[in-house]
């Protein structure tokens, strides 16, 4: 090769070099990639809201605090881990109840439920002084800006309880263990009675008083006096299984109450009259929550709201008896059935309603006599 033709070779090189860097030159460049965007902060975790009950009972009486606690077990089940729940149970009505109430204020309770009658009032008190906190009180009728009331219309369960005991007894004497004579249990004897009336109209009721919720020897005692009075069924407004285990050992017949005792005495038990608290106890969360709780109100729910029922009414129980207690359970469901309803009178056989008429809630609530057939008089 000529040097011409090795210098010719060089140059077109050359060229071709330079026109390949032009070309990348003018090419579009690399754009940087972006910066990664610093990660969202998670927004903070809501606290749960917390929640306190405080029991006239234990626990394991199972009956009155025993629903109640269920109540409180079907919260933390609905709502997880958005709730906090704790309880103290055995506590007196006395100036005791000021005291836990104030005290479960004062530990960082939003909603405080008051399980019974004789808190009223430490709670009234007590929620003037706190004035954020949310409390509910249990069978009562006063209200604050801060407090409303919630109550179980147990005189429902008080008579499909007398429409079975009415068609199982042998003597027509029927007895009631009674606890404190407020209007709420004068009701309840009065509708066992009349319910037990309604089957059989030679009914007479026999009462004794023990003057407390939560006694089982007072209890004991009383079922026994009423058993060697001549009842062969008893019926309670008392919160302990004493009644239905005396019948047991006696080998008369009776009920449970507020829960399902069965366990306690299966050969005596009749059926039990229980109350169902959670589906208030789940409203009355849910309200705190979405902030739609509002105080100076009051509910009284029964079968109709899932509230109140009549359960494992026993097999020897007849027919006729458990079919009247699906018609009352239907008829109070869509409202065509009035337990009080004229017309009735009083054990000195005054008209307390006339014929036709039908109970409002004032009138049940001031119920402060007896009706036909219950025997004694009426405890100041």
């Amino acid at each position: 090769m000529t040097d011409l033709s090795k210098r010719s070779l060089i140059k077109l090189a050359a060229l071709t070099a330079v026109a390949s860097a032009a070309l990348i030159g003018c090419g579009k460049k690399e754009e940087a990639a972006p910066a990664a965007a610093p990660a969202a902060a998670e927004a903070p975790k809501a606290e749960p809201l917390k929640i306190a009950f405080a029991y006239v009972g234990p626990v394991g009486d199972g009956g009155w605090t025993f629903a109640h606690d269920n109540g409180r077990k079907a919260i933390e089940a609905e709502f997880g881990d958005r709730v906090v729940t704790s309880f103290v149970e055995n506590v007196p009505e006395s100036a005791d109840a000021e005291r836990v109430l104030r005290d479960l204020a004062g530990q960082g309770n939003q909603l405080v439920f008051g399980t019974t009658f004789g808190y009223m009032e430490p709670m009234l008190k007590v929620a003037a002084d706190f004035k954020d906190v949310k409390f509910e009180h249990a069978t009562g009728y006063k209200q604050a800006d801060n407090m409303r009331t919630y109550d179980s219309r147990t005189y429902e369960g008080a008579y499909m309880a007398g429409v079975i005991a009415g068609s199982m007894t042998k003597t027509n004497t029927l007895g009631v263990v009674a606890s404190i004579p407020i209007p709420e249990v004068i009701r309840n004897i009065n509708s066992f009675t009349m319910g037990a009336q309604s089957v059989n109209p030679n009914i007479k009721t026999k009462v004794v008083w023990v003057n407390g919720w939560f006694d089982p020897p007072k209890e004991t005692e009383a079922a026994t006096s009423l058993i060697n009075g001549g009842a062969d069924v008893l019926f309670q407004n008392t919160d302990s299984s004493a009644v239905l285990q005396t019948a047991e050992k006696m080998g008369k017949r009776a009920f449970g109450w507020d829960s399902d005792m069965t366990a306690y005495g299966p050969k005596a038990h009749l059926g039990s009259a229980i109350i169902n608290w959670a589906p208030y106890y789940i409203k009355a969360v849910k309200d705190t929550l979405d902030g739609t709780w509002t105080g100076n109100s009051g509910v009284w729910w029964g079968h109709k709201e899932g509230a109140i029922d009549m359960v494992s009414i026993a097999d020897d129980v007849p027919a006729e008896a458990k079919a009247r207690v699906d018609e009352i359970r239907a008829g109070l469901k869509d409202g065509s059935y009035a337990i009080w309803k004229g017309p009735l009178v009083d054990q000195a056989g005054k008209e307390v309603l006339a014929d036709g008429a039908v109970a409002d809630d004032a009138f049940l609530g001031g119920v402060k006599f007896y009706v036909k057939g219950v025997e004694g008089k009426v405890p100041n």
